[in-house]
């Protein structure tokens, strides 16, 4: 059997139930649509102990989960996944025993359905709708969003490349200067050096003749003036 739904779907999950056995004790639903019959074809070969499985009925899934003799089922759109509509159910479950313990396993039919379809119609929108009903989802949203800023900010540097480039080329083009400017001036140094030594050599050559002409004026070129 197909399963056929009227009007807009509001939300991933769709429809809930709480029963015991093929005895539904409270459910709730955002649309109109023949998957409450599906729904008890369903209950009908459900395990009494507990368990947890997921049917796929076209583009629709049916998750259950047994757990102290009761039955907690919902059905959801099938890209919806298993994770978020289990939680659902565990959340259920959890409520359903602090409002009413052990009652659910001598309830009349329905007789829940008052107060709990409001409690199913309440926790269906949370966990379709808000993204603190998946941690992991939300951590990884969280993840993707500073991704995205960490993407954003290297293509930022990225787009500045050819400045960069440019500061790069300029900075080596610098050191070359700097480079070329140290080499120039050690060569300087160095024709100073040696025009320096070469003037002093020059100037100590002319004095000793100086010297040497004024003793031989005086002590003659035998020098013999000198020894009398």
């Amino acid at each position: 059997e197909k399963v056929f739904t009227q009007g807009q779907l509001l939300m991933p999950i769709i429809y809930a139930l709480v029963g015991r056995g093929t005895c539904v004790l409270a459910e709730y639903t955002a649309t109109s649509g023949n998957f409450t019959t599906v729904t008890r074809r369903i209950l009908e070969k459900l395990p009494r102990e507990d368990s947890r499985m997921s049917y796929v009925y076209d583009s629709h899934v049916f998750h259950y989960l047994v757990a102290n003799g009761l039955v907690y089922l919902c059905m959801a759109d099938e890209d919806f996944g298993r994770r978020l509509p289990f939680a659902f159910l565990e959340d259920a479950a959890r409520k359903w025993m602090d409002m009413y313990g052990e009652r659910g396993q001598t309830a009349l039919a329905y007789g829940m359905n008052e107060d709990f379809s409001r409690v199913l119609q309440r926790q269906m929108d949370f966990f379709s709708k808000n993204p603190a009903a998946d941690p992991i989802n939300q951590v990884r949203s969280e993840i993707e969003e500073v991704r995205a800023v960490m993407v954003e900010n290297i293509e930022k540097v990225l787009e500045r490349g050819e400045k960069i480039e440019l500061l790069v080329d300029k900075t080596e083009h610098l050191n070359q200067q700097a480079f070329r400017f140290k080499k120039a001036t050690t060569q300087l140094k160095r024709t100073y050096y040696c025009k320096n030594l070469k003037i002093t050599l020059l100037i100590a050559f002319i004095v000793l003749v100086i010297i040497l002409v004024i003793v031989l004026s005086v002590c003659g070129i035998r020098f013999d003036r000198c020894g009398a």
